[in-house]
């Protein structure tokens, strides 16, 4: 169960958010067994509608989430099947973070977004980027290169406009779930 509710206290006050984290938690699982996925099928058609069609946040069932994701204001939010985020990360609205497609008809990576990250509204981050551990990126940037960790980012393009000083709690410097991905 509380696999199903680690997102629960950053969606606090957000029943939308809480909603659409729980409805993922359940559909997650099936992206990692194809028999489960056959079993899930109703689920899964379930979710896409919903929380797709319904609540316009295109969140696929397969994204690698770390735990306590928030969503605040969660309206046209679209999220690459292929992004990683980390760990306490929130996401406003109106934010795209996915690929590109190259001139040769070929995709780039997806972006891989460490732990403790906040992305403000109408923020789109693209392409096979690596955004660093406690990064805040200002409203309506266009995050394009890399953002190192402890880092405040603003503008289109997104350029680091001041390095905070790192938290004094012990973070691990990298979740596991990232390893070999930047």
């Amino acid at each position: 169960m509380s696999y199903l509710f680690q997102d629960w206290d950053a969606n606090k006050g957000n029943l939308k958010g809480r909603i659409v984290m729980v409805l993922f938690r359940l559909a997650h699982p099936a992206s990692k067994n194809n028999f489960l996925r056959m079993l899930w099928l109703p689920y899964l058609a379930f979710y896409k509608v919903l929380v797709e069609w319904f609540l316009c946040i295109e969140l696929p069932h397969w994204t690698t989430v770390g735990k306590g994701l928030g969503l605040f204001h969660a309206q046209a939010l679209v999220v690459n099947g292929c992004t990683v985020i980390g760990d306490n990360c929130y996401l406003r609205q109106s934010t795209t973070i996915g690929n590109i497609i190259r001139e040769d008809g070929s995709f780039s990576g997806s972006p891989v977004i460490g732990n403790n990250v906040e992305i403000g509204s109408n923020v789109c981050i693209i392409g096979d980027i690596r955004i660093g551990n406690n990064v805040r990126i200002g409203a309506g940037s266009v995050v394009v290169k890399d953002i190192p960790d402890n880092a405040i980012a603003v503008g289109n393009p997104a350029r680091v406009i001041r390095i905070m000083e790192p938290v004094r709690q012990q973070l691990p410097a990298e979740p596991e779930m990232l390893k070999g991905h930047g």
